[in-house]
């Protein structure tokens, strides 16, 4: 059992365990010892991006320390997304690639994310001995005591470029047709290319981009913004007759939409306009996608009548990747937003996920209200409990049998998923029923009695 890693790397509290400088350092050193015996004597390269926080850089100077104890070579992309640190470490030969980002989370939290030299985050047995070697560290500095070191490192602006270039590459011939659109960059990290890129299809299509938080400054990120509120651009599209929004979470690997009238378009809208414009090409391997057990069922049913099936994966855009490997799904994704279409992305990608909506609608010529209008979704809810300890559910009676007797209530009419977060200590409640009234009932006898046992 990891005890470090969650669903998506190291995650918590800025200057606290486990991001205290300590374990920060010996994350640098212990993944620099693993890397090296795959080197035969060279230097292990690692290419190191972060997100808008203002403890990121502070992370990156010691986790630089750390590699260089441990004998590898550290290169930094700057501010950058999650997504361009997965392309560019494949790209440019490195041995891995790390992020500095706590994604949605507030600006206080930050995290340290994994990437194996083919662009794919770390599976979770090496996640594992990583973590293994990350103890150790920590252990025998505890009984010498020595103050781990920073290091500063130059930045190389031409990865930001070159990922810009991927990105434009992918959508060859795409035009804005003279629509005026809505981008939320979160204050995050798609601010520092965002701008760039989207002026570069404003010069090719004629079209007029509207940027909005766009001017991070450590603490803003994700704050009232962001895929996190998607109903902003939602408004910032009906204020601007705007035909679209586009709104990204902190770190840029997921991206939600807005149609024209305001409405609020999610990761399981687009998984199927992406499912059916893939299907009409020939290019939806296996006629199947992969969604998670978070993804509506009305987003099953509206992919059974295109003959298209589903398959669903635990929540984590890690594991929606491994599924898509096993099965030979070309397409995949989850509810909040993070899309991955295999062979050209390693992870979820807003940006890229952005430009191909805008594509589909160019080539389409139809509206993104159009193309997702008969997703007719069951009614869902999440609830979110804050908790002390992540027990199993099964081991507390008075849960077990809350969600029992959902389950047994809703059968066939309905689904039942409780499961903790895998970043924050959170529980999550969520149902999804034809009737709103039973949906509400069991969703507030579940955290009722999760947040008597477990509340934080």
């Amino acid at each position: 059992m990891k005890k470090l890693f969650g669903t998506d790397g190291i995650r918590g509290v800025a200057g606290q365990p486990p991001l205290d400088d300590r374990t920060i350092y010996a994350v640098g050193l212990a993944l620099a010892h693993h890397l090296k015996p795959a080197h035969s004597g060279e230097q292990p390269r690692v290419l190191i991006g972060m997100d808008t926080r203002g403890s990121s850089e502070s992370i990156a100077a010691t986790l630089t320390a750390g590699l260089t104890t441990g004998g590898a070579q550290a290169e930094s992309a700057g501010v950058i997304t999650t997504p361009a640190i997965a392309h560019l470490t494949r790209a440019r030969g490195f041995s891995a690639g790390i992020v500095i980002s706590a994604s949605h989370n507030p600006w206080h939290d930050n995290g340290i994310k994994l990437f194996g030299p083919d662009g794919y985050k770390l599976p979770d047995s090496t996640e594992l001995a990583i973590e293994s070697e990350i103890f150790k560290h920590l252990e025998a500095r505890s009984s010498s005591n020595p103050e781990p070191r920073t290091s500063n490192v130059r930045v190389d602006d031409s990865t930001r470029t070159d990922y810009m270039q991927f990105l434009l590459a992918a959508v060859p011939g795409l035009s804005l047709d003279g629509k005026k659109i809505v981008v939320d960059c979160a204050n995050g990290a798609a601010s520092s290319i965002a701008p760039q890129l989207f002026a570069e299809l404003n010069v090719n299509g004629g079209g007029e981009t509207i940027l909005t938080h766009c001017s991070p400054n450590g603490r803003n990120i994700n704050e009232q913004c962001g895929a996190l509120h998607p109903e902003i651009v939602a408004k910032e599209v009906t204020k601007h007759g705007a035909a679209l929004g586009i709104t990204f979470d902190g770190d840029a690997d997921r991206a939600l939409f807005a149609d024209h009238t305001g409405k609020v378009v999610n990761g399981d809208a687009v998984l199927l306009l992406a499912a059916r414009d893939l299907a009409a090409r020939g290019l939806l391997a296996a006629s199947t996608v992969v969604a998670t057990t978070m993804s509506n069922m009305g987003l099953e049913a509206a992919l059974r009548k295109s003959a298209i099936k589903m398959l669903r994966a635990p929540v984590g855009d890690k594991y929606v990747l491994e599924e898509m490997k096993a099965t030979g799904a070309s397409l995949g994704g989850e509810q909040s937003g993070h899309i991955i279409f295999s062979g050209r992305s390693t992870t979820g990608d807003g940006l890229l996920t952005a430009l191909l909506v805008l594509d589909v609608i160019h080539r389409s010529g139809l509206s993104l209200a159009e193309l997702t209008a008969d997703l007719k979704t069951f009614p869902q809810v999440i609830v979110n409990v804050p908790v002390r300890a992540k027990t199993p559910f099964a081991q507390i009676p008075a849960v077990a049998e809350a969600i029992a007797a959902a389950e047994r209530d809703l059968a066939e009419s309905g689904r039942v998923v409780i499961r903790y977060s895998g970043t924050e200590f959170l529980a999550r409640v969520m149902i999804e029923a034809e009737s709103e009234p039973d949906m509400q009932r069991h969703a507030t006898a579940i955290a009722d009695a999760i947040r008597a046992e477990l509340g934080a």
